[in-house]
């Protein structure tokens, strides 16, 4: 069990230090020296510093899938409103930390894409399914009317989640939620339309 706790402790530091840094900048000896163990002790947790990254790209995909899930979950609400809420949620967040972390998966993605087909192949796997809940969504919101039966939703899903990730990326260029303000306001007041 402590070595269970220990790999975990390792992942949460890495996840801190690469959300920060990236993962290219950040060493293995900061994220050891944090956790407080020699560094051939890594080994005994992860193969190498690419298992790492995809171990901390997996922790990170499955939290934040449970976050999703506590929104687009809830059907007591409507379906654009769970996105709504989500979006909405979201910015505050990334204002409380003054937009300076941006999305971990959006961020690797963009600094690991085109070095390492494994974690292009992983993080492309989480926009996938992030797509498919929006995608189930709006779907929903057609089925209930709120929603324009023409509209192709696999692409809107699509549009929807390129655009999120660019205001994202925006927002944390901008140090400012400015981009996630417009892009939302735009989106539910011009775009999800019945």
């Amino acid at each position: 069990m402590k070595k269970r706790d220990k790999r975990t402790e390792i992942l949460e530091i890495g996840t801190e230090l690469i959300s920060s840094n990236g993962f290219n900048a950040t060493g293995i000896d900061p994220v050891l020296k944090k956790a407080g163990i020699p560094k051939g002790s890594f080994y005994n947790y992860f193969k190498s510093k690419e298992e790492f990254g995809l171990a901390i790209i997996d922790k990170f995909a499955d939290e934040y899938d449970s976050k999703l899930e506590t929104f687009f979950g809830d059907t007591a609400l409507p379906p654009l409103q769970r996105m709504r809420n989500y979006m909405e949620h979201s910015l505050e967040h990334l204002a409380e930390n003054n937009c300076s972390r941006g999305c971990l998966v959006g961020n690797l993605g963009q600094e690991l894409a085109d070095q390492n087909d494994r974690f292009r192949s992983r993080i492309e796997s989480i926009f996938r399914s992030w797509q498919k809940m929006f995608n189930e969504c709006l779907h929903e919101a057609q089925q209930k009317g709120d929603l324009a039966k023409e509209i192709e939703c696999d692409a809107l899903a699509e549009f929807i989640l390129a655009g999120w990730e660019g205001a994202i990326l925006r927002a944390k260029v901008m140090q400012s939620p400015h981009s996630l303000r417009i892009f939302i306001d735009i989106l539910f007041s011009s775009i999800l339309l019945p």
